[in-house]
């Protein structure tokens, strides 16, 4: 399971119908944005140790300005993107190779079960919808910008 984080002043993700018509999927203030990516042996145990990192990370300023509050101490919320691309070698040739990334059979309850698992830490959970074609909006905050992968 690999995620990149984005500390973020606000986001929003949109999803191009195929009338070229967007419709928006979720919309968050001060929080993170969640690029998630899953792999073949990804399993329920990855999933809450992504969770409980996320919840608990101190990516936020306290009084002395320091990285030292999480999302529930400053009231932050996540938006979370499904994203295979992340499992993407471009080490070889000019097109990416895209067999490390999990099927959609099991990605996709793989990123339903997170998205519950999030929510369940209390955090307020907005999301993308997995294989749509999205628009995502952001303003990265910092910029803090962090790879997490289990």
């Amino acid at each position: 399971m690999r995620v990149l984080v984005q500390r973020v002043s606000r986001a929003e993700v949109r999803i191009r119908e195929s009338s070229g018509i967007t419709r928006l999927a979720g919309r968050i203030a001060n929080g993170f944005v969640l690029l998630v990516g899953f792999t073949h042996d990804d399993d329920v145990s990855r999933l809450e140790w992504m969770a409980d990192k996320v919840a608990g990370l101190r990516l936020f300023a306290d009084d002395e300005e320091k990285m030292n509050r999480s999302l529930g101490e400053v009231g932050g919320a996540v938006l979370v993107v499904s994203q295979f691309t992340l499992y993407g070698d471009a080490r070889k040739g000019r097109r990416p190779s895209f067999i490390e990334a999990a099927r959609p059979e099991v990605a996709i309850p793989l990123y339903d079960r997170f998205l519950a698992i999030l929510r369940g830490h209390g955090i307020p959970v907005e999301s993308g919808e997995f294989g749509a074609m999205m628009e995502v909006d952001l303003v990265n905050d910092g910029p803090v910008t962090l790879w997490l992968e289990q």
